[in-house]
């Protein structure tokens, strides 16, 4: 696999762009075990990373159902936004390499991320990538399912006006790439976030993944 065989690259942008999902995942772990809702960390990765926010509660209020029996907390997205954003504005940092790479590929880029477009871009902002791939930054706002379905990957596609077949997608989760994978593009597994543990490599290959780089200057090489 090189640069040269693709006509663009579609990122996604916590855990690949921006070292977001260590941040995220802490808190919300903390925030679901106050309500008793606990995963093991691998479990959670597994299941929730890469979901839009719609699909990511649809799936904590199953299960808060199933456990307790009633409704999960109304006022637990409040309560996460008001403790994880303080401690993105203050550590947020951008992957290593990004810029390199976006600088060197010859084709068309864009981002196509699970998260509202607002904290999208306010992130990208943070970390000084915006400029690199605006305008084409899309949400998973904008289609009507989001990550592990492709429609995300090939709304972004048809917004740079490239073959699916010709993308080169870089997912961190295994929903993103499911997602990539069922748009019909290439998909590497990105290990190179500080939320990675020893075997995120193993599960995004498992999920269809279709090469594994630890950071984006491998990709370069």
């Amino acid at each position: 696999m090189t640069l040269n065989e693709f006509d663009a690259i579609i990122f996604d942008s916590d855990g690949v762009l921006v070292d977001s999902e260590i941040i995220h995942i802490a808190v919300e772990r903390e925030l679901l075990a106050e309500i008793g809702l606990t995963y093991s960390f691998e479990a959670y990765v597994s299941r929730f990373v890469g979901l839009s926010m719609p699909d990511y509660f649809a799936a904590l209020e199953h299960d808060h159902r199933n456990k307790f029996g009633r409704p999960f907390p109304t006022n637990f997205e409040d309560e996460l936004t008001g403790r994880v954003w303080p401690r993105i504005e203050t550590e947020l940092q951008a992957i290593p390499g990004v810029s390199d790479l976006v600088s060197e590929f010859q084709g068309a880029v864009a981002v196509a991320s699970s998260a509202p477009l607002e904290r999208l871009m306010k992130k990208l902002k943070l970390t000084e990538l915006e400029h690199l791939f605006a305008p084409h930054i899309y949400s998973a706002q904008a289609v009507e399912k989001g990550k592990p379905a492709p429609d995300l990957f090939l709304y972004a596609a048809d917004r740079i006006a490239v073959p699916p077949n010709k993308c080169l997608v870089i997912e961190d989760s295994e929903n993103g790439v499911r997602a990539g994978c069922a748009a019909g593009m290439t998909v590497i597994g990105f290990t190179g976030g500080g939320h990675a543990d020893a075997n995120l490599g193993a599960r995004l290959s498992s999920a269809g993944a279709h090469r594994i780089l630890s950071s984006h200057a491998d990709l370069l090489r």
